[in-house]
Order: C-alpha cells, then structure tokens, then sequence
C-alpha cells in the first residue's frame, strides 16, 4: 500500500462563511469536492455542534476526508488522506484539499504531507 496524507491547519478563516459554521453547507462542499476530483464517495457523516462548528468526514473507496471547524476561534483542521492501489490519486487528493481551503479562506497554513506506505512496507 503507498498513500498521501495531506494534513492542514488553517487559522482565520472568516466565521460568517456558512460552510464554516453549518453541517450542511460543509458537508455539501466537501462531497462536491471529492467527486469534482474523480474520488469516490463511499459514505459521509457530518455533526452539527451548537451554536456552531461543524466536524464530518468523508469515507472514500480511495480512503478519507475529514474536516473540523472552530468558528469561535476561526481554526480548521483538515485531513486529506488517499491510498494509491491501482493508480495514483495524490493530485485528486491535493485537488481537494485545494479546494476546501479556497472556499474556507484561511489567513494563515500550517501543511504537512506524509507518504504512507510503500514498497517497504
């Protein structure tokens, strides 16, 4: 197995964004993103908290998005994670993540990305 994972830590993201503070909005963003890069959507959850934030995932057949939101503080994290069996989907996975943060609009980016996998293992 030989994967990409893509983990963002994104500050100042503008709070009155509704996929910033609301399940559906955010739900309906990621999904979008997800099929928008030829990744298949296995199944999602996403959790409204009260009276704001939102955290949801994205089960993909590839493996997984998961996203959570902070609005109170204007945090997010991000979690982009891709298994490379057949074909390698590490552009579909930096597509997604490019998206997400475009639409949440982060002042200021931590990234990390961590190649899982390989021959080796």
């Amino acid at each position: 197995m030989d994967g990409i994972h893509l983990l963002g830590e994104w500050y100042g993201c503008p709070a009155d964004t509704p996929e910033f503070t609301r399940a559906g909005p955010l739900r309906e963003l990621c999904v979008t993103a997800v099929r928008d890069a030829g990744l298949t959507v296995v199944g999602e959850r996403f959790y409204q908290f009260e009276p704001q934030g939102v955290t949801g995932t994205v089960l993909l057949a590839e493996s997984h998005v998961a996203i959570h939101t902070w609005p109170e503080s204007g945090f997010c994290t991000v979690d982009v994670y891709v298994c490379n069996v057949t074909t390698d989907n590490t552009e579909k996975a930096e597509q997604v993540f490019r998206t997400l943060e475009a639409a949440l609009r982060p002042q200021r980016t931590h990234f990390q990305a961590i190649h899982r996998g390989g021959k080796d293992a």
